[in-house]
Parts: C-alpha cells; sequence; structure tokens
C-alpha cells in the first residue's frame, strides 16, 4: 500500500468535529508545523481575508489532505482507524 504522508503546506480538512474550538468536519485549514515526526501537526484555519482563527495540534487521523488534481492511478489512501 502506498501512503502519501502529510507534508508542510498542505491543505487539509478535519474529519472530526472540535467544538471546544468552534472547528467542524469538513472545515479547511492549512498544515504550518510537522510536530513530533509526523506523528501530529500544527493546522491553521484562516477566514476569506487570511486571518488566522485558529491554529491547534492535530492528529493525522483528525485531519485528511485535499487533492487539486487526479493522483496516482495506483494511489491508495492509508486507512487510519480512532
Amino acid at each position: 500500500m502506498t501512503a502519501n504522508p502529510i507534508k508542510l503546506l498542505d491543505v487539509v480538512a478535519l474529519t472530526v468535529d472540535l467544538p471546544d474550538y468552534n472547528l467542524w468536519r469538513g472545515q479547511v485549514g492549512t498544515v504550518v508545523e510537522i510536530l513530533a515526526d509526523g506523528k501530529a501537526f500544527e493546522v491553521e484555519f484562516s477566514d476569506r481575508e487570511g486571518r488566522t482563527f485558529e491554529s491547534l495540534g492535530l492528529r493525522p487521523e483528525q485531519i485528511m489532505v485535499l487533492h487539486f488534481e487526479p493522483t496516482s492511478p495506483d494511489f491508495k489512501p492509508e486507512m487510519v482507524t480512532a
């Protein structure tokens, strides 16, 4: 199975609700830091004007990378279970 690791500046979407931060599944952010050797990621959430309204560390299973171009035909996303 080919795993595409989450990288710096990847655009990601939440896969879970985080009501304590007023963030909900599907909200889009940008990876701004790789933490703990890829076991966590600092994700910044901004408004339409580019102002950051939240930035927090998230685990890989809490986010998914968004793709704006076709991926390789042999790409198989890695399933993460909580």
